[in-house]
């Protein structure tokens, strides 16, 4: 079963093995108003051993807790292992739900576009055409649905366990 691993749980990348990925959730939370996506993915890959799911979707969350980023405070240490967490995964899921803003989402995406990133922007989110050029750009592949996006997954998933992912 995959292992998830939440805000601001402890992850260490270089402990993973071989034939183990980690993957970061990243994408609409909206404060907690957004879907919950991330526990649907989480279940959707259960049958996947050796997978650890990175998930910013904080059980304690308080959307009352003022945005200080000074060290120390609850919002720093919730920032802090997110861009942590998204240096150290191997893959980078963002996922943008059509009725969401998603405004940090939009802005990790610009930080992280690479290779090792698979983003889901349906059609109908607010600012698809500024992802989807993004996405075109630096090489990011992109699907619009939550399912190309599970399908998409599995498929790297099983290249990586079976020993073939670089």
């Amino acid at each position: 079963m995959a292992r998830v691993i939440k805000a601001p749980g402890e992850f260490n990348q270089d402990a993973l093995g071989t034939h183990e990925m980690s993957i970061f959730l990243g994408g609409s939370i909206d404060m907690g108003a957004a879907e919950d996506w991330q526990t649907c993915l989480t279940n959707d890959l259960a049958d996947y051993e050796n997978v650890v799911l990175l998930n910013p979707r904080r059980n304690d969350w308080d959307s009352s807790w003022v945005q200080d980023p000074t060290p120390g405070t609850q919002f720093y240490e919730q920032v802090e292992w997110e861009m942590e967490r998204q240096e150290d995964a191997d893959l980078l899921i963002y996922y943008f739900a059509p009725d969401s803003k998603s405004p940090i989402t939009l802005l990790e995406l610009g930080l992280y576009a690479a290779d090792h990133v698979l983003v889901c922007c349906p059609k109908e989110f607010y600012r698809y055409g500024n992802v989807k050029m993004v996405c075109e750009r630096y090489g990011v592949q992109i699907v619009e649905s939550y399912e190309e996006m599970i399908t998409d997954i599995r498929a790297i998933l099983d290249v990586v366990l079976e020993g073939d992912y670089e």
